[in-house]
């Protein structure tokens, strides 16, 4: 494998994996996955070569860079894509001025992915499109 993660202006390469593994795979009605922040969300798209494989966005407000819409094509699972673009989005956060931390709401099974990647868990669990989630912190030093 090739990868590049870069910030991407291709918004509809970013909704089709979106697409693939929210709607198609877990679910997800389009109508949940799709929103308005999508306008003015940094969006992060990883190649395999010229191959789309993963993409994730993030938001930032008072302080926080949200980060969401994590996914990755099955055939690019296990490989260690999922944690590079996580890193992504933490050095994207730590370049911007006045971020102290990033957040997000991890699905229940992935909380270990994030606690190894340094995010804490908080909150009480809750559902998001039908998927139970909780929300982590990862404070920036």
């Amino acid at each position: 494998m090739s990868l590049t993660i870069d910030v991407t202006e291709d918004f509809e390469t970013c909704l089709a994996l979106r697409h693939t593994v929210f709607v198609q795979e877990q679910g997800v009605p389009i109508e949940e996955e799709q929103d308005a922040l999508d306008a003015t969300a940094t969006h992060l798209l990883a190649r395999d070569g010229d191959t789309p494989v993963g993409t994730a966005r993030v938001l930032f407000q008072e302080g926080t860079a949200k980060v969401g819409r994590v996914c990755v094509l099955e055939r690019a699972r296990g490989t260690g894509l999922g944690a590079d673009i996580i890193r992504a989005t933490i050095n994207i956060a730590r370049e911007t001025p006045g971020i102290s931390h990033v957040k997000l709401g991890a699905q229940l099974q992935a909380l270990g992915f994030y606690e190894k990647l340094g995010f804490q868990a908080f909150g009480p669990i809750y559902d998001d499109a039908g998927i139970d989630h909780r929300d982590m912190v990862l404070e920036l030093a």
